[in-house]
């Protein structure tokens, strides 16, 4: 499954973004409000310049000998609006109420000069404000500019000048406070993001362990093996609860289901295994009866052989007989297949045991020195070895296979253990590999082809698995899986 897929990626992704957005959206909001507050602390600035320097002119104008009106500010402020400057560090132009330069405290060979005259707009914007006073902001290049503009009055309240003042608004100290309370936020923050990813990956782990439990318990749900329900703890939450619930309940109804299907496939076999037993016992009872009128009819008490063809007839019906019981008891074998005794079994050493019946130097087994235990029945574990290599040794035997080979080998590991039967016979068909586990088929000439079906039955009620596959140096493996418990 891919990363990104996971839901455990997901939530920790989530909460991570969740974060930096939080982040990135309190840098943006104070920056916006620095810069909202130094504007307001610029104009403010400037108004309080506005007032002090007309107090300082109306000062002077009120002292001068001169008469307060336009034609005499040149001489009323020759000298005094450089004094004026100088006091407040600001530039000072004077210009007339119809907006011509009387006089500014600029050298007028600067850039910075100050404008011959006024726009009428301007005059206009200025007239028409209740205040009689006007700020504009400006910007050139990176530096942003406030220009304050107002009316000089004579003391009979007439306007005899404007006074322009232009202002360079220093953001010097505001960006370094700013700056520096970024680089606060950003050090808070790379603690905070160390401390959320710790406590989202705790909190996804937290999340997703009800379902990776779920999610096992699916992956190991058979219809026919042993299933178990789920616990629900008392902290989970109502969601999880529910998922518990419902697979629990999908349990119960599986078991339900397992039983009923058990029962229906219980009677299909019974009724199959009767036909076949109808049918094999049949075709042996044909030949006896036949056998019996042929004697009858040819019966003679004079005939001087009569004992000995008593004696054939005899062993024809023994023979006849012993095929079958042969029948019967491989039929009844293969009945009594569910009756289980399961316990705990050391796998290589019964089947071990059970190799060693046949007594036979090129069967070996190989296994683990620490040995593998599993839950078992032993006396059906050593009809399904037994019922292994007896296929195999007729296959080697009825091929004339050289040098035979029989291995039987087992491993383990986290979630199964392996069992695999190989021998280096000719192997099996393509055609013949979908049926080899039917009951009733069979490719050699003797035997009721019911030892695989009966394997098969052994490993399926232990919720193992078991394929035909043909190795690399020939021959045929049985590969059987069963389940840890």
């Amino acid at each position: 499954m891919s990363l990104y897929k996971s839901l455990r990626f997901r939530i920790f992704f989530a909460m991570l973004f969740v974060l930096a957005l939080t982040f990135i959206g309190l840098a943006i909001l104070t920056v916006i409000q620095y810069k909202e507050e130094a504007e307001d602390y610029h104009r403010e600035r400037l108004l309080r310049k506005e007032q002090n320097i007309k107090q300082n002119l109306n000062y002077v104008l009120k002292n001068s000998p001169y008469p307060q009106e336009t034609e005499a500010l040149q001489n009323i402020f020759h000298n005094k609006i450089f004094e004026i400057k100088d006091i407040h560090n600001l530039d000072i132009d004077l210009y007339t109420p119809d907006g011509a330069l009387i006089l500014s405290s600029r050298n007028s060979n600067s850039e910075a000069s100050a404008k011959k005259s006024l726009s009428q707009d301007l005059i206009k914007a200025l007239k028409n404000n209740p205040e009689e006073h006007l700020v504009q902001s400006l910007s050139k290049g990176s530096e942003d500019y406030q220009s304050s503009y107002s009316f000089l009055m004579s003391d009979t309240f007439e306007p005899i000048a404007i006074v322009h003042l232009p202002y360079i608004a220093d953001d010097g100290f505001m960006n370094k406070e700013l700056n520096e309370n970024l680089l606060r936020m950003s050090v808070l923050y790379g603690v905070m993001l160390i401390i959320s990813i710790a406590i989202a990956y705790a909190l996804s782990q937290y999340i997703t362990r009800s379902l990776q439990s779920i999610s096992q318990r699916l992956n190991s749900t058979r219809l026919l093996g042993q299933n178990q329900k789920i616990k629900i703890a008392s902290n989970v939450s109502t969601e999880i609860s529910s998922l518990v619930e419902a697979y629990n309940k999908m349990i119960e109804e599986l078991e339900q289901s397992a039983l009923q299907l058990a029962q229906g496939e219980r009677e299909a076999a019974w009724r199959e295994m009767a036909k076949q037993v109808a049918h094999e016992i049949k075709n042996p009872l044909t030949p006896m009866r036949l056998s019996v009128q042929s004697f009858e009819r040819k019966f003679d008490p004079q005939d001087p052989e009569i004992r000995h063809k008593i004696s054939e007839f005899s062993a024809s019906l023994i023979q006849q007989i012993d095929t079958m019981s042969d029948i019967a008891s491989a039929f009844a074998t293969y009945a009594q297949l569910p009756e289980q005794n399961t316990v705990v079994i050391d796998l290589a050493e019964t089947i071990k045991r059970t190799i060693e019946v046949f007594d036979s130097p090129f069967i070996k087994l190989s296994a683990p020195e620490q040995g593998i235990t599993l839950n078992f029945d032993k006396n059906q574990l050593n009809r399904l070895i037994t019922n292994l290599i007896k296929n195999s040794l007729q296959s080697l035997k009825q091929n004339q296979t050289s040098n035979p080979e029989i291995h039987v080998s087992l491993e383990e590991d986290q979630k199964k253990v392996t069992l695999v039967v190989q021998d280096n016979g000719p192997g099996i068909s393509q055609e013949l590999k979908s049926r080899v586990f039917e009951p009733k088929f069979t490719t050699k000439t003797k035997g009721m082809g019911l030892g695989l079906a009966m394997v098969k039955t052994i490993v399926v009620s232990y919720g193992g698995t078991i394929e035909i596959t043909e190795p690399q140096e020939g021959g045929v493996a049985f590969v059987m899986k069963f389940p840890k418990a």
